[in-house]
């Protein structure tokens, strides 16, 4: 890898690269895999639960007073009280993997003080590793990744995700994909939004867009797009996207294009100048990551000593873009 690791960001790797492997073993076969069904469209498998367990474990053994945040174990495990929260997708893209379609990964972050500060979302597939440590630029294997430079929504690929739970608004849903297909060069929804993020920063994108994500969707590849120079916010262009349940990014020319268009489809309701709970969020979604992205927070210190902290460079996702 062309950079020196984070320590921190060293055990989300190889907690990654563990649930990978997993992952893969079970793809040999994937018949064999037992399924439970969470909601309508709402898969579990006993992979991703094999998965989860695994980078939990090695999480807290290398850091056992931090906190988890995790898709099937919620906050059971580790500290209640931590300011180091790790916030963990095992499996995203679980109805793919259940087919044999192979697009999936697996997503971890840490967030500390509310603002996410290492991240990592590994493709066991195709073996491509993202990741970003807070200020120090954003990679996929051992090479640099950046956004593109398209300015214009009508030259962009735009990828999005369909609403599948019951309960989200699909006729909400399509009339903005009405509206984008139009004005770009092309919608693409493989159906993994950790991915899709992350290829918003390697420039494979030039956007994205989708509604009813959840923390552990999103909160590793926020931090991914920030490094590598892209904007991430909720449809109004503000920077509390993380249980909004609503996420756009790209490019910073063309993400104040989508909002422009996005602005009007958000459910953001506003009193007294506070966003409102998110539609969906979880009990304790008032926690302080809601601001993931918020580039001008502090670096976290290390453990166990503190250290210096590290200097936040590259654009900010600003409150409002026109």
């Amino acid at each position: 890898m062309s950079m020196t690791l984070h320590p921190m960001l060293n055990i989300a790797v190889k907690a990654a690269r563990a649930a990978g492997a997993i992952i893969n073993r079970a793809s040999l076969d994937v018949d064999k895999v037992q399924v439970e069904t969470k909601g309508v469209n709402d898969f579990v498998t006993e992979v991703d639960k094999h998965a989860e367990a695994v980078i939990v474990e090695i999480i807290l053994q290398a850091y056992p007073g931090h906190g988890i945040l995790a898709e099937e174990s919620g906050r059971e495990l580790g500290a209640k009280d931590s300011e180091f929260v790790w916030i963990i997708d095992p499996l995203d893209g679980t109805t793919n993997f259940i087919h044999g379609f192979p697009v999936y990964a697996v997503s971890i972050a840490l967030a500390w003080r509310g603002v996410v500060q290492q991240a990592v979302v590994y493709d066991p597939n195709r073996n491509d590793l993202f990741y970003a440590s807070r200020g120090r630029g954003a990679f996929l294997n051992d090479r640099r990744i950046r956004v593109s430079k398209r300015l214009r929504l009508a030259d962009s690929l735009i990828g999005t995700g369909f609403p599948f739970r019951k309960g989200d608004n699909f006729k909400r849903y399509m009339k903005m994909f009405e509206e984008i297909s139009q004005l770009c060069a092309g919608l693409r929804r493989p159906g993994a939004a950790s991915l899709d993020l992350c290829y918003v920063a390697a420039g494979y994108y030039d956007g994205f867009f989708e509604t009813g994500l959840s923390p552990w969707d999103i909160a590793a590849a926020s931090l991914i797009i920030t490094e590598a120079g892209g904007l991430i916010g909720n449809f109004s262009g503000e920077a509390d996207f993380l249980y909004q349940r609503e996420v756009v990014a790209g490019t910073p020319k063309v993400y104040g294009q989508l909002v422009n268009i996005l602005t009007p489809y958000s459910r953001v309701i506003k009193e007294d100048g506070k966003p409102a709970a998110a539609e969906g969020a979880a009990p304790d979604a008032t926690d302080a990551f809601v601001a993931a992205n918020a580039a001008a927070a502090p670096a976290a210190p290390a453990e166990p000593k503190p250290r210096k902290a590290i200097k936040v460079s590259g654009p900010r996702t600003p409150r409002r873009t026109a």
